[in-house]
């Protein structure tokens, strides 16, 4: 069985003890891709070495809608988030730079939840569908409270090279990102999580791909998660379509092949 994890943070510290036996294991299981995403400048900087250092790591570089330097988050939220010292446009300069090295640009998107500043995250994710565009690279997409404005800003830059990490909309939202085309992930947690049960059963399997978002959404809560724990999710898809495990680590491979490489 081929499986592929297309959104893990590999970068964060949780990992820099034992990511060579983490990645082992990802490897005994199958695992033919892990795509780690950037949320910063020094966070794209280390997913590249990483990327060049580990065979089955592909980098994506980003800028998570809360670490963007001219994003206001409560004062309160500051300490969860990991600011950027570096601007947004210096940032995006950089990844432009490195177009060729990397398969996504991510983490991006919207946050709404933790910041209400709506005006600079659109001006900051607009700026990154013109590149997304320019480098010809599909962009993974953060949108925690903000899954219709996100379909909203794709649909109007006419942007079709996308996928939604962790999407959290209803089904009619879902629906909307189905008929736009648009590929969602099902988590490693989606054995304990209704919501992501539902996207494995009403999402084309033609539109689904497979993430752990290690080392956080673990399949045991409390424990850190690792890229291996993608078959979790594999067996959820397995179980809501009605398919084997087999068929549907093939598809989502298949997947991932068309929209990533």
């Amino acid at each position: 069985m081929i499986l592929v994890d297309v959104h893990a943070h590999l970068d964060f510290p949780e990992f820099d003890k034992d990511l060579k036996q983490v990645l082992q294991r990802a490897k005994n299981a199958g695992m033919a891709a892990v795509i780690s995403q950037g949320v910063h400048h020094a966070s794209n900087k280390k997913t590249l070495e990483l990327a060049a250092q580990h065979d089955i790591v592909q980098a994506a570089l980003g800028l998570y809608p809360l670490n963007a330097p001219n994003v206001v988050v409560p004062e309160e939220e500051n300490d969860d988030y990991d600011r950027s010292t570096v601007g947004v446009d210096e940032t995006l300069k950089f990844i432009r730079q490195h177009a060729k090295e990397i398969v996504a640009i991510g983490e991006v998107g919207i946050d709404l939840q933790f910041s209400d500043d709506e005006k600079n995250q659109v001006n900051n994710f607009t700026k990154i569908l013109q590149l997304s565009n320019a480098v010809k690279k599909p962009v993974i997409i953060h949108s925690r409270k903000a899954e219709k404005l996100v379909l909203d800003l794709l649909e109007d830059a006419k942007h079709k090279q996308a996928v939604l990490h962790c999407y959290g909309g209803g089904k009619k939202l879902i629906k909307r990102a189905v008929e736009m085309n648009l590929p969602l992930t099902v988590t490693s947690n989606a054995q304990r999580a209704q919501h992501f049960q539902m996207v494995a059963r009403e999402v084309p399997l033609s539109q689904l791909l497979t993430e752990t978002d290690a080392p956080l959404l673990g399949p045991v809560v409390g424990e850190r998660n690792e890229p291996q724990n993608v078959q979790h999710a594999i067996d959820v898809i397995a179980k809501q379509k009605g398919l084997s495990a087999q068929e549907v680590a093939r598809n989502v491979y298949m997947n991932y092949q068309r929209i990533f490489l």
